[in-house]
């Protein structure tokens, strides 16, 4: 188990706290970076619309947010907001099952607070790969 994080799951996720410590201890051991303190939170897009209209300035919900609250990039204090109902419109879209997509999103949050970034399209393809490469590598199909 992974000291100093946390997780609040949503009751419709379909996942296990034990699952997402072993998925988080395997990317800090794939990445080797260390965690002062991460929060993972499973959200209404409701509440994820409230965050991105307050903190980004966007009127919109998303399927997750990434807060840095120190800017290290190696040693992690962040919180992750993943909205729940997005994330199961995203694998009906790609075909993907839920649980797969919430694997992907939590892979996605802690590459954004390692300074990985999607806003340029080269950017976008490099944090991709690493995504997937993750996934495979962790044995979620």
């Amino acid at each position: 188990m992974v000291k100093n994080l946390s997780i609040n799951l949503a009751k419709n996720t379909g996942l296990e706290k034990k699952t997402v410590h072993n998925l988080v201890s395997f990317i800090k051991k794939e990445l080797n970076f260390t965690i002062s303190s991460l929060i993972i939170n499973f959200v209404s897009p409701e509440l994820i619309t409230n965050i991105n209209r307050n903190y980004l300035e966007h009127n919109y919900s998303t399927d997750i947010i990434t807060f840095n609250y120190t800017g290290n990039h190696t040693i992690l204090d962040g919180e992750l907001y993943i909205s729940v109902e997005d994330a199961v419109i995203n694998a009906k879209k790609y075909r993907i099952s839920t649980k797969f997509e919430f694997y992907r999103l939590i892979i996605h949050g802690i590459l954004h607070l390692l300074g990985y970034d999607d806003l340029k399209k080269n950017d976008k393809v490099i944090m991709k790969k690493l995504e997937n490469k993750l996934l495979r590598k962790f044995k979620i199909s």
